[in-house]
């Protein structure tokens, strides 16, 4: 028996569909009548940002968008590309402009990119010279410069689903020519997808790899023994398909904030074991230092950012312990909101409300003729006072007295609120 040849071209890519039809999941982005589907079914492409999980689609999407619109389409990585490349692309898309021919440029891992090379892309961009899809595992509120984002939307890609990647599954076996070919008598699909973690091209490469291990033994049997052989690591999943990469940082920021550093160590090392981004959670528990601890320990922030800082220095495996230990003090410490629903409630006003004039007393007067209109005029120094404070109207006269700041009598908190209690007694504030 001759041996048989394995295809060079990976699965992954033979089974990547090539029409808006063809494509699996993301139906917020997909089905008729929703955003990227109404772009490529009209041919009406604008710039925009696809964010969401590894194996979830964003490097099809494109490609998709190359094979069927009118564009010249150019796709480079930002790990192994720059300016330069950049920029030729835009010298070519300027020719292609005279010739009324539109250029896509897909840049995959844009976060890669520094703000000078993502400050490359903004005038073409802003012109239309070129439409932008840029794809990313990354928020781009945090890698993104606000003004690529503001040229740009965002869409946000969910982890596909049970049943998307069973529908992947099912269209690789029928349309790879390949896999048609081979008698396969049996794969078991559950746990095939468990080990993907809700990575589609995860779960391909292991299918692929299953059926190299045992292509000489025809019918082919892809059982979970044969599964287990191939990744050898069946006992460090992070299980994207049941506990998804959503749901485990959820859960983990929900058990620090509940003030369960057990519960939080147990979610931490779920993500770490299965290859999360250690810098992705150090974002989040500085967040959280702010959002769920606050004033209660201060010292939470300070401890935050450092972990943060550090991470970044040092990196994995030694950054599990930076965050462990972060963890388990936000974890252990006092929890208080009061600032989160402080800023939310001054917003609410805000946007609600007029926006009233600044009282005179409290603007600025670097100018005569400020002086003169009464800028400045009656301001009065705290620290001319006794405790360094003075009863004093901050607030436009509309909103006289309003109060935002709710301090709780938890951990340090306490002490700032009775010091403010008080300083304010006459108005009651506090």
């Amino acid at each position: 028996m001759s041996k048989i040849q394995i295809p060079p071209i990976p699965l992954a890519e033979r089974a990547r569909p090539k029409t808006v039809n063809e494509f699996q999941g993301q139906h917020q982005l997909f089905d008729p009548g929703k955003p990227i589907r109404l772009m490529i079914e009209k041919d009406s492409l604008s710039s925009f940002i696809l964010w969401g999980p590894p194996g979830s689609g964003k490097t099809t999407i494109a490609k998709i968008i190359a094979n069927q619109t009118n564009s010249d389409f150019h796709q480079i990585n930002a790990v192994s590309s720059g300016v330069k490349e950049v920029r030729a692309i835009i010298e070519i898309a300027n020719l292609n402009r005279i010739q009324n021919k539109k250029t896509i440029l897909f840049i995959d891992e844009i976060h890669r990119f520094n703000k000078g090379q993502q400050d490359a892309l903004l005038n073409a961009v802003e012109s239309g010279l070129i439409i932008l899809i840029g794809a990313t595992t990354e928020n781009p509120s945090f890698e993104i410069i606000s003004a690529l984002r503001s040229r740009t939307r965002i869409f946000v890609l969910e982890p596909l689903t049970k049943q998307d990647l069973q529908n992947i599954l099912d269209f690789a076996l029928q349309k790879d020519e390949f896999l048609s070919t081979l008698k396969i008598n049996e794969i078991d699909v559950d746990f095939l997808i468990f080990l993907s973690g809700g990575d589609a091209r995860v779960m391909l490469n292991i299918l692929e790899a299953a059926i190299t291990q045992e292509i000489e033994h025809q019918p082919i049997n892809i059982n979970k023994a044969v599964l287990e052989n191939v990744i050898q690591k069946k006992n460090t999943l992070y299980d994207k398909s049941g506990e998804e990469h959503y749901n485990v940082i959820s859960a983990f920021i929900k058990s620090v904030r509940g003030s369960d550093p057990d519960a939080a160590l147990y979610w931490l090392a779920r993500m770490l074991e299965g290859g999360e981004d250690p810098l992705f959670i150090a974002r989040r528990l500085v967040v959280l230092a702010s959002e769920d601890i606050g004033n209660a320990s201060p010292n939470a922030l300070v401890l935050a950012e450092a972990a943060f800082s550090a991470i970044d220095k040092i990196g994995m495996p030694e950054a599990r312990i930076i965050l462990a230990q972060c963890t388990t003090y936000l974890a252990a410490s006092p929890k208080s909101n009061s600032s989160y629903w402080g800023i939310e409630n001054a917003i609410s006003d805000v946007r609600g409300k007029a926006l009233y004039p600044v009282p005179l007393h409290l603007r600025n007067a670097p100018t005569k003729l400020m002086k003169e209109v009464g800028y400045s005029k009656g301001y009065k120094y705290p620290h001319e006072f006794d405790n360094h404070f003075i009863d004093e109207d901050y607030f436009p006269k509309e909103l006289k007295q309003s109060q935002y700041y709710f301090p709780t009598e938890i951990g340090q908190e306490k002490k700032l609120k009775d010091w403010l209690k008080f300083l304010w007694k006459n108005k009651k504030k506090y």
